[in-house]
């Protein structure tokens, strides 16, 4: 029988649970009654003692309850979680056809796993674990997500943590990476697995790269570029690894250049175009703003497109004015430096800046560098990171595609 300790809730969360939202705030919080502990189970009521759903509870965070459920009838066992991990493995089956050997298989509250995140590259299991109740089932969950690979075939090989953010901290949680042991894994790798996405060849590094090692939500907005890059002569600021520049590449771009701050993300771009046998890129070492100020001071720029794919400049919603003078300036300067017809792929990774901040920055940008944009297209991150509409965190991507006219 049931017997969770409960909270009551103030009316506006009482509003976002029934809306679909997972978080309860503290201050939200009206009420306790029963024995607490952080990282297990409460029941959520309202102010007059109705149930509103079950979930994980910690007065360490801000959000003292990720909820799970909002069915009565639900059991916390491990049925109730392989449930929810062969959901979450057969929708990406489904999306992602061919490209389920490299994808995102869960997505933290798009999947109703609060603060736990799980990429697959080939037989690689990458995992980031952001909440206390994640943390403390963890060798429940990642050895039934072990499992329910091998029921469709994948036999998983290494399954690796990086929960680095410090996100943790807010939690209650220390910093963590390293293997995870479970017989049948091994840990005796470098850390390296070689993808294929969209038909190129790249090193992975999952150990040392950033986040995962790979971002997966760019792989249909990297289609959408080499679809217009052939015979271009193509700049790809914030290149990482080179995903952006490489697609282009492979599509026939007449050349790349590939420019990035970061001295050993681009040797391991230089080292994925070698894979690829792509001779067509050249790798740069630069501050992306720096680099865009030379090329305008020399007048010599001759790109066709250009692609920026910034790191997050923001993320908490106090630092959201700032950020959208770091968009403001380098969509600017690229705008300026294009020629009339020439193309302009240009995104922002941050929830907090919302496409309706990112489109007013973007015709700020344009009048700034007084050019008119005629949008290509517009898209958002792959189906693997998919978006619940009543959870607006899980909406962070935003790409567009312009020609300059």
């Amino acid at each position: 029988m049931r017997n969770y300790p409960k909270v009551k809730v103030t009316a506006k969360a009482e509003n976002s649970i029934r809306l679909g939202h997972p978080w309860v705030y503290g201050e939200e919080i009206t009420a306790r009654a029963g024995e607490f502990v952080n990282g297990e189970l409460v029941d959520v009521h309202t102010s007059k003692d109705k149930y509103l759903g079950t979930g994980l509870y910690n007065d360490n965070s801000k959000i003292a309850v990720r909820i799970l459920s909002r069915n009565t009838n639900d059991r916390f066992d491990s049925t109730f979680f392989m449930r929810r991990i062969k959901y979450a493995i057969d929708y990406r089956r489904r999306v992602m056809g061919e490209d389920f050997s490299n994808c995102r298989l869960i997505f933290g509250e798009a999947d109703q796993f609060p603060g736990l995140t799980v990429d697959r590259f080939e037989n690689v299991l990458v995992v980031q674990i952001l909440s206390l109740g994640m943390e403390k089932r963890k060798d429940i969950l990642l050895a039934m997500l072990v499992k329910a690979m091998a029921d469709v075939g994948v036999k998983i090989d290494v399954v690796y943590e990086r929960s680095e953010s410090s996100l943790r901290q807010k939690e209650g949680l220390e910093p963590y990476k390293g293997f995870y042991e479970m017989e049948g894994l091994r840990s005796d790798t470098d850390g390296h697995v070689t993808i294929r996405e969209n038909g190129i060849l790249y090193d992975v590094d999952y150990i040392e790269g950033q986040k995962t090692g790979f971002f997966l939500d760019q792989k249909y907005n990297r289609q959408a570029v080499a679809r217009i890059a052939g015979d271009m002569k193509v700049l790809d600021c914030f290149t990482h690894t080179g995903s952006f520049a490489l697609n282009a590449a492979a599509a026939g771009a007449e050349r790349v250049c590939a420019v990035d701050v970061s001295e050993y993300a681009l040797q391991i771009a230089a080292k994925n175009a070698k894979m690829n046998a792509l001779t067509n890129v050249e790798f740069v070492q630069a501050d992306v703003f720096a680099y865009l100020d030379g090329l305008a001071a020399s007048k010599k720029s001759d790109y066709d497109l250009i692609i920026l794919d910034p790191p997050a400049f923001t993320k908490s919603s106090g630092t959201v004015a700032n950020a959208s003078r770091g968009y403001l300036d380098i969509n600017q300067r690229a705008m300026k430096l294009l020629p009339r017809g020439g193309f302009l792929a240009t995104c922002s990774c941050s929830h907090f800046m919302t496409d309706t901040l990112f489109v007013k920055m973007l015709k700020q940008a344009a009048q700034l560098a007084d050019v008119s944009l005629r949008q290509v297209e517009a898209r958002q991150q792959s189906q693997d990171h998919p978006i619940l509409w009543n959870v607006p965190e899980t909406d962070y991507l935003k790409f567009y595609i312009f020609q300059i006219v």
